[in-house]
């Protein structure tokens, strides 16, 4: 597949650097306005969904990508979660997604859209990962290395749906590094799922881990054509 970052050409780093710029001269209206539309190139579209354990950065990961503002569904964490959501790898967290995140960007020179779909990190909202992954093309699982148990969750039901997936390793600051061989065992991955690493935080590192699964995506429905044939 031949990817582009973005339909429109523009560089997102410096319209954002551009608008704050206006921002703080007082003239904000003169900011480029964002992407909202599909563009007329787009002739494919897939739905794909971001899984992965909670505060492992779903909703960071479609914040960086996302060329339309990001829809996000969280509420604040309050004292009623005590004991139930595990935030000692992110002390910080503050609020958590309760029905899903949603972004979109386009590939392949604009022709192809991806619909993101961000799952909520907690195992009892697993009734609505079920409804949030139908139709679903592909997933990109996110790992923490602090916690692996954590994904477990999720690629079973991906393994249970049938759905293909890739796992992108999402580099926290301090967290501790594995060989791929110990990580492909803890994971219980097949040799064929691809691995990869990313930062969340970060466009660049993030789309490189949307284009590993949407490449292992084309691949995998390729083989499948061809199995059919037989």
């Amino acid at each position: 597949m031949d990817f582009a970052p973005w339909s429109d050409g523009a560089d997102r780093t410096d319209r954002t650097d551009r608008t704050d710029a206006s921002a703080g001269a007082g003239d904000a209206d003169r900011a480029d306005p964002p992407v909202t539309y599909v563009p007329a190139t787009v002739t494919r579209s897939a739905k794909i969904v971001v899984a992965g354990g909670f505060g492992v950065g779903k909703t960071t990961l479609i914040g960086s990508v996302s060329e339309v503002r990001p829809l996000r569904m969280e509420e604040p964490i309050t004292q009623a979660s005590a004991g139930v959501d595990d935030l000692r790898g992110t002390p910080h967290k503050t609020t958590t997604t309760v029905a899903m995140d949603f972004g979109r960007i386009h590939m392949a020179g604009g022709r192809l859209a991806l619909y993101l779909f961000g799952l909520p990190g907690q195992s009892r909202f697993q009734p609505l990962w079920e409804d949030l992954a139908e139709g679903a093309l592909g997933c990109l699982v996110l790992a923490d290395t602090r916690d692996l148990d954590a994904s477990h969750d999720a690629l079973g039901l991906l393994d249970g749906a049938g759905i293909p997936y890739a796992v992108a390793i999402n580099t926290f600051p301090g967290s501790p590094s594995y060989p791929e061989a110990e990580l492909r065992e803890a994971l219980a991955l097949e040799p064929a799922t691809p691995l990869t690493y990313c930062d969340a935080r970060d466009r660049t590192s993030s789309l490189h881990a949307l284009i590993t699964l949407t490449e292992y995506l084309s691949e995998h429905r390729s083989a499948a054509l061809l199995e059919s044939r037989r």
